[in-house]
């Protein structure tokens, strides 16, 4: 009964930037957290970042702070990456993913209750 559904992936040469989006249907998204994570060729799925139910608080992984941001439109049920001075090392499978107690920030993958399909996202030297 709930999806996510990711969108906005692409390829891009280093430095430039991308916006993802993540379209959730079949929940009351105002009470959810929601992150995105993502997976790179051989590589386990990481956190990437993280919103609030309210954006009262956000989180960053460490390789993507000051880079991107994670932004929410509560009304459109939508959740947003922006994504700028990429590099070739952000090539990735992006993953949309929804917190259903939000109590805790976190970036544990096992916090999660729900995932988008992801969507792929090439950065090129």
């Amino acid at each position: 009964q709930v999806q996510l559904v990711e969108s906005g992936g692409g390829w891009v040469q280093a430095g430039g930037s991308l916006r993802l989006s993540c379209a959730a249907s079949g929940l009351t998204f105002n009470t959810y957290a929601m992150g995105w994570f993502r997976q790179g060729p051989g590589k386990e799925r990481e956190f990437v970042a993280r919103i609030s139910r309210f954006v009262t608080s956000s989180l960053y992984a460490d390789s993507v702070k000051g880079r991107f941001t994670i932004s929410r439109d509560n009304a459109k049920n939508t959740v947003y990456l922006q994504m700028n001075s990429l590099k070739p090392e952000d090539t990735a499978v992006y993953y949309c993913a929804a917190q259903v107690r939000a109590t805790t920030q976190t970036s544990k993958i096992n916090m999660y209750d729900y995932w988008g399909q992801g969507t792929q996202v090439t950065v090129s030297s």
